[in-house]
């Protein structure tokens, strides 16, 4: 945490690994010690080794020095009953069902749901002249696609975005946000179990009674889906403007060009990453990683920024704007982020940098760039606002909520 954090993390993470190597000692809130990752090597490792760094936070040796009022609790739980604390066989299954209930979306549906919503958030601040795109547009729209394909009502969006990121900003909105977040998600379950629908909720349902999988557990499964797919896929949009925003590279894509909005999203994986820590594993054995001994149950945070910098891999320190996808900004192993997820996650954002461009044509930060500032987060990293200016334009039709 901290404004050098925020601002500069990739000089961060370098002055990091310069003072602790690859692997460097942390706390976390309340002086709780972890390991976080920085290597690109050795998180490959860990990522690729569940038998030796488990997803199972029971094996944590912290736990009795946790609190019950704990702010990072919604983030690392004692008992968490989702596919992020399922190993094994059980893990694979459960996220072969989310696969397919998430491979059943059409991309081009997806895309076109995609852009209706995208152009009636534009409508409701293309005749301003002026706009906030994180607050007004990148932070309402992946959610709303999701609700509208997991079944919510569209009035729930405002609440669901703002839970969200209450729990992913870890400060003390984040318990009663995660309780929020649980009873949306139960009742979307138990309406979906009376009432089927083409969604992915109830195709997700019907595979999991079908496996032995519970309701409880679809819908802990659905609050990780929505959790993952929304705010990172708000910071993939916010990032990715602000990139072609602030760096000549990009300008032809501001006037009418599209080939440069691929190259932007992808650089922004390797060097902007919505994601840039995540928690965890935990050793089931005394063990040797990056140079450290770690004890059995010490916790392990993926440090995926830091390992997508890391200068034994990018020697040339050159930015990846091509086709080269090895970065760890969806993770890596048998936990990575699932295929079908990451698809429509590209398709959302890539709609909505799109749609900002066709519908205005000659938008410009409105602010210096050095002033935009980023969220509080330890976990992602995204503007906390984006103010643009553009010629006033007619709306398409339609209305925003």
């Amino acid at each position: 945490m901290g404004a050098r954090f925020h601002a500069e993390p990739r000089t961060f993470y370098g002055e990091l690994r310069r003072e602790h190597g690859e692997v460097v000692p942390v706390l976390l809130d309340g002086g709780v010690p972890a390991w976080l990752v920085l290597g690109y090597r050795e998180l490959h490792q860990v990522t690729s080794d569940p038998e030796l760094f488990s997803r199972d936070s029971r094996l944590w040796n912290q736990w009795p020095n946790i609190p019950a009022d704990w702010p990072l609790s919604p983030v690392i739980s004692r008992e968490e009953p989702s596919i992020l604390g399922t190993v094994g066989e059980r893990h694979r299954r459960r996220a072969e069902l989310i696969g397919e209930a998430l491979d059943a979306v059409d991309p081009l549906e997806l895309r076109g749901h995609a852009e209706r919503f995208a152009d009636e958030l534009i409508d409701a601040v293309c005749g301003a002249g002026a706009a906030d795109l994180v607050a007004q547009y990148a932070a309402l729209l992946p959610v709303r696609v999701l609700a509208y394909l997991f079944g919510f009502p569209e009035e729930q969006g405002p609440g669901l975005v703002t839970a969200l990121n209450d729990i992913l900003d870890g400060q003390d909105r984040a318990r009663p946000a995660g309780a929020h977040l649980r009873a949306a998600m139960a009742r979307l379950v138990a309406e979906r179990r009376e009432r089927p629908a083409d969604d992915v909720v109830s195709r997700l349902l019907a595979n999991a009674s079908a496996h032995g999988f519970t309701a409880e557990e679809v819908t802990h499964d659905v609050m990780v889906m929505l959790a993952a797919g929304h705010q990172p896929t708000t910071d993939w949009i916010g990032n990715s403007l602000r990139l072609m925003l602030t760096d000549e590279r990009f300008a032809a894509s501001l006037f009418g060009g599209r080939s440069s909005v691929a190259e932007a999203m992808n650089e922004v994986l390797w060097e902007d990453a919505p994601i840039q820590n995540a928690a965890g594993r935990w050793t089931t054995r005394d063990t040797r990683l990056g140079g450290r001994d770690l004890r059995t149950g010490d916790l392990v945070l993926l440090g995926l920024q830091g390992a997508n910098s890391d200068p034994r891999v990018r020697t040339d320190g050159s930015a990846l704007t091509g086709g080269n996808n090895a970065h760890f900004s969806f993770g890596h192993g048998e936990h990575r982020c699932p295929f079908p997820a990451q698809e429509i996650a590209e398709v959302i954002a890539r709609t909505g940098i799109e749609v900002v461009l066709d519908r205005l044509p000659d938008l410009d930060l409105a602010v210096p760039a050095h002033t935009l500032t980023r969220r509080s987060s330890p976990w992602l990293r995204g503007l906390g606002e984006l103010p643009v200016r553009f010629s006033p334009a007619p709306a398409v039709g339609g209305g925003a909520w």
